[in-house]
């Protein structure tokens, strides 16, 4: 297992900015990241920002290494159906994974153990190593099956982080949102940040 190595997933839920902030900060921590894109996911990053994805894996793989200034080797892009990707095993992969944003309907299969892609399977491995998985669902309202899924995951131990940003921070702008949710993303993966002012802090 690789301590410096977290796999984030992104899939079609709205909120792209959020996983691709979080992308960002953690290769600016040094961190190596396999990022999972779910084909949905690349529609949605091509609706809400100004990437336009291409469609080679290798293509996105260069694309966002440049844009976030990644080194060489440190970001590696999977599509849904590598299953030799290392995160597919219990052997391999990293101490952690992210789903952001996470959809209603991945969240219903890492429920129920579907692994019917490899980010389905990729948290299906954190489950059974017992590796810390975060999840950021981006929804609302919940329905009562929405809601279930994710007290089945809570009890497992997965982190369930909405996508609700707090306002005490006093937010001028989207990003300022979106910060406050990667924030508590790498809050819960040991990553130090000084995105936004910890409560009470602002007083001081």
């Amino acid at each position: 297992m690789d301590n410096n190595l977290i796999a984030l997933a992104m899939t079609g839920a709205s909120g792209a900015q959020y996983g691709l902030r979080l992308l960002e900060l953690l290769l600016k921590a040094e961190r190596r990241v396999h990022l999972m894109l779910s084909k949905p996911a690349q529609l949605v990053i091509n609706m809400e920002t100004d990437l336009k994805l291409p469609g080679r894996l290798q293509d996105v793989e260069q694309l966002l290494s440049e844009r976030y200034a990644a080194q060489a080797g440190q970001l590696r892009v999977y599509g849904p159906e590598q299953w030799t990707a290392p995160m597919a095993s219990g052997s391999g992969g990293g101490r952690a994974m992210v789903i952001c944003p996470c959809s209603m309907a991945t969240l219903a299969a890492v429920a129920v153990g579907a692994s019917r892609s490899l980010i389905e399977r990729a948290a299906d491995v954190m489950l059974k190593e017992q590796r810390k998985l975060i999840l950021v669902p981006r929804e609302t309202p919940f329905s009562a099956l929405h809601l279930q899924n994710m007290l089945t995951l809570a009890r497992l131990g997965v982190v369930i982080l909405p996508a609700n940003p707090g306002f005490y921070h006093l937010p001028a702008r989207v990003e300022d949102l979106v910060d406050f949710i990667v924030a508590r993303v790498l809050d819960h993966l040991d990553v130090p940040h000084k995105l936004v002012p910890r409560w009470g802090e602002a007083e001081t």
